[in-house]
């Protein structure tokens, strides 16, 4: 059943100069099966917070609804936002308490943010493993996406040049996962907030690079 329901895709999250960028595509599959072309694996958490999901859609959107109402619990006992590293922990405990469809959460997870200490991303198994790094692929395309990671990063990269990066990795991965594509959704956070860099931008960074963005029929 998992593998007749479960989802390929692929997420990456950026740390740079300015915070953090959070990317992915928009097509979720159902093994062989294109079952969406514009399925939301980017949410918003908190206006200093993003989580990007790949694995089982049900799982994902009830975690996504779960962490946010957490996290606003927080914000009115603290009067103050929650720290990065505390929402991957939160994220982490919820993960290894189990439940979801299966038992468990079928899950690979991003979460991302900006707080006092600056940008800040986690990669999150289904175990509630909790890994910080500089830049982290999520998904059945991430092999690929990691490739332009590793080749094209730089440690205090500017957050436009963390945009175009992540446009390059989303598109290896499309090129060669057929579990990615239908375009991308990229975020931006930082001390200014959660902000979504619209379509138009994104096809004009691509285009600019040589990029053909595909976008759903």
């Amino acid at each position: 059943m998992v593998e007749a329901t479960k989802t390929g895709t692929t997420t990456i999250g950026i740390v740079n100069s300015d915070g953090v960028v959070l990317a992915s595509e928009h097509r979720a599959t159902m093994g062989n099966f294109i079952a969406h072309k514009e399925t939301q694996k980017v949410f918003k958490i908190d206006d200093n917070l993003g989580l990007t999901t790949a694995g089982l859609v049900g799982d994902a959107q009830v975690l996504a609804r779960y962490v946010k109402a957490e996290v606003e619990l927080y914000k009115l006992r603290r009067q103050a936002p929650m720290s990065v590293k505390a929402a991957a922990t939160l994220m982490s405990n919820i993960l290894r308490r189990g439940g979801g469809s299966q038992g468990f959460f079928y899950v690979g997870l991003i979460v991302g943010g900006h707080d006092a200490e600056g940008g800040h991303v986690y990669s999150l198994d289904a175990a509630g493993g909790s890994i910080p790094d500089n830049y982290i692929s999520v998904g059945s395309g991430s092999p690929y996406a990691y490739g332009v990671l590793e080749d094209h990063y730089k440690k205090d990269l500017p957050l436009s040049d963390a945009i175009d990066l992540a446009i390059r990795a989303l598109n290896a991965a499309m090129k060669r996962d057929s579990a990615s594509g239908d375009g991308m959704a990229i975020i931006t956070i930082t001390k200014d907030g959660y902000v979504e860099v619209s379509d138009e931008e994104i096809s004009k960074r691509a285009s600019r690079m040589g990029i053909n963005v595909p976008k759903p029929n």
